[in-house]
């Protein structure tokens, strides 16, 4: 189907005019909207901060238990600002897309130095810090606040674009200006913290992407997608590029007392300040990288297991494994702070790269055999 961009104007005028648009989505809300989330529950700028920063690309249900414990480990702005880096990205192990995690503690030390802990009521400096989009600023000032601002998140971008059949990918501007044209009209004066949590539940309960439950939708019979029987091409589909093949061989090294080598990838990059596995060209001798690299000697390759693909949103990486087993280790690689002999019977607060957490469970999986 050929993109097709209603103008933004009359939907404006229309709005503004009679916004029932959100009377039927406070209405719906009221009766069917979640309310019993962490972050619903003494409602803070921060705790709907870290929860907004979570929530980017990431389910509810998975974000639930990571936020209720960076809440009880650091319960305020300030407490997080204290926090080490290392720590940070522990907590957000498992979560992924770490920039969110590295971002979140910059904002906080620029809170905690900068604006004596408070979260600024204005969309635009809350928008220059790092990590905070416009979307995300909206939702601070309109949850927090309870001052009128727009949101356009995902969940809200995908119930615009059916509702008003606004056509193509929402990365392209034009398709982003016309949405965020919508969400400002649509957004009410009155009961803006509802409304906004309203249009994202809205959004993930029952205009999902797949199977969008039109029948029971409070905005069923003036959606303009709806209308045309089409709800699932709206919004367009990010247009699809052949991604890159990169590969690696992956060192899971482990000394006599079973703790594994780790080192920490430098702040920029991919998994920056997370800690991995050692990693070699797949063409290298392990042992010979090993001890002309790491200065281990007397080490011994135990197996290479199977290659697996681990996907980044800009290119594929084939991870060979392999596993090897020193006795001594010199203390050296230990002094340097670049590299971490990790206990798993003790984990280390430090964070790590998704691969690594897969391949330490493979390994403990492989113990018990």
């Amino acid at each position: 189907m050929a993109a097709r961009l209603k103008s933004a104007a009359p939907g404006t005028a229309r709005a503004r005019k009679d916004n029932a648009f959100s009377r039927r989505v406070l209405a719906w809300f009221d009766d069917h909207g979640r309310k019993d989330l962490p972050w619903q529950k003494d409602i803070t700028p921060y705790r709907v901060w870290v929860s907004e920063i979570m929530l980017q690309q990431t389910q509810v249900r998975t974000v639930i238990p990571y936020f209720e414990r960076v809440m009880q480990m650091y319960p305020t702005v300030t407490a997080l600002a204290k926090a080490s880096e290392d720590a940070v990205l522990h907590q957000w192990t498992g979560l992924g897309y770490y920039s969110r995690a590295r971002n979140l503690l910059r904002t906080a030390k620029i809170i905690a130095a900068e604006y004596a802990g408070e979260f600024p009521d204005d969309v635009d400096a809350l928008s220059a810090l790092p990590g905070i989009g416009r979307s995300t600023a909206g939702a601070i000032i309109a949850i927090a606040h309870k001052k009128p601002a727009t949101i356009l998140d995902g969940n809200v971008k995908r119930v615009l674009a059916r509702y008003h059949a606004v056509g193509g990918f929402p990365g392209d501007s034009s398709v982003l200006k016309a949405l965020w044209d919508h969400a400002d009209a649509h957004t009410p004066a009155q009961r803006v913290a509802d409304y906004t949590q309203a249009m994202m539940d809205l959004g993930a309960t029952l205009c999902t992407r797949s199977k969008p439950a039109c029948g029971i939708c409070p905005l069923t019979d003036s959606c303009a997608a709806r209308a045309e029987g089409n709800p699932q091409l709206y919004p367009g589909k990010k247009p699809k590029k052949v991604l890159p093949v990169q590969s690696t061989r992956m060192l899971l090294i482990r000394n006599a007392n079973g703790e594994i080598l780790l080192e920490k990838r430098p702040p920029t990059g991919v998994w920056a300040s997370l800690w991995i596995f050692p990693q070699t060209a797949v063409d290298n001798e392990p042992i010979v990288f090993c001890r002309d690299e790491l200065g281990l000697r007397d080490i011994k390759l135990l197996e290479h297991w199977q290659p697996w693909r681990h996907t980044f949103s800009h290119y594929q990486l084939d991870i060979t494994p392999s596993v090897l087993r020193i006795e001594k280790a010199p203390a050296a690689i230990s002094e340097s702070g670049r590299h971490l002999w990790y206990d798993p019977a003790r984990p280390a607060s430090v964070g790590l790269a998704a691969p690594v957490r897969k391949l330490l469970d493979q390994l403990h999986a492989s113990d018990k055999v």
